[in-house]
């Protein structure tokens, strides 16, 4: 049973093919197209795949790249288009947002798939799920799976960009991050490296009070390598949640049906 992934984000669809709909399952194929190119995903990276027998994904990008996704997976595949959508509770996550299903399906999957790594390698603990992307978000789980409620803030790419765009002569490279930033670039990487590290660090804090417990840290997205190193709190680098969350919503669905 073949089962096809796909994550909608605010700069690239991700697309991951798997031989089951289930965590563990075997990959085979994975990609991603930035989404002025979806129209190519068809007689594209998806021209040689199998045929899935399900297809399960979540989408931040809005219904109009929604809409061109389905397309392509209708031209190409004999398969019902499925998207997650945040709910009350699912897969072990109860959603503590005021209006639950206003919460982000990235955010909302990325923490289902969290709690069921968390849960594979040892007891349940309380946990901080970063996603590092074009924005970021950093969501607090309690030990019972209760999503207690999470940060979003820009990016490094946003940052940057409205400093270039409201100050003057910030018009500089990329620099490195480093603890007394002698150059402009430096300043400016630093700079937002370190103020996404002290809000994550501040929820990491939180948790730990709230919980009274060390909560599990977890951190994905394009860009979480970058961060990770930067991190006062060891965070374990994760290459995809969302498609790991996908995995265990659609077994569960699977096997309510």
């Amino acid at each position: 049973m073949t089962f096809l992934a796909i994550d909608i984000g605010n700069t690239r669809l991700k697309w991951a093919m798997y031989d089951a709909p289930r965590p563990g399952a075997n990959l085979l194929g994975h990609g991603a197209e930035f989404l002025d190119h979806i129209e190519s995903l068809a007689e594209g990276a998806w021209a040689e795949l199998p045929q899935p027998a399900s297809m399960l994904g979540c989408v931040v990008a809005g219904d109009q790249l929604r809409r061109r996704a389905e397309e392509q997976i209708h031209e190409r595949f004999d398969c019902a288009a499925r998207w997650v959508v945040s709910s009350s509770a699912e897969a072990g996550i109860i959603n503590g947002y005021d209006h639950p299903t206003r919460l982000g399906a990235d955010r909302w999957v990325a923490m289902i798939g969290a709690r069921h790594r968390m849960l594979a390698e040892g007891p349940a603990r309380p946990m901080v799920v970063v996603l590092i992307g074009t924005a970021v978000t950093v969501e607090a789980i309690d030990t019972n799976g209760k999503f207690l409620g999470g940060l979003i803030l820009p990016g490094h790419g946003i940052m940057l960009k409205a400093l270039e765009s409201g100050t003057a002569g910030l018009h500089v490279p990329t620099g490195e991050v480093t603890d007394f930033p002698t150059n402009t670039s430096d300043a400016l990487t630093s700079g937002g490296t370190y103020a996404i590290a002290g809000a994550v660090e501040r929820m990491v804090e939180h948790v730990r009070k709230h919980c009274g417990a060390e909560p599990v840290r977890y951190m994905a997205g394009g860009a979480g390598w970058k961060m990770a190193p930067s991190m006062v709190s060891p965070f374990e680098l994760v290459e995809s949640l969302i498609m790991d969350g996908l995995l265990v919503i659609a077994q569960e669905r699977m096997l309510a049906n």
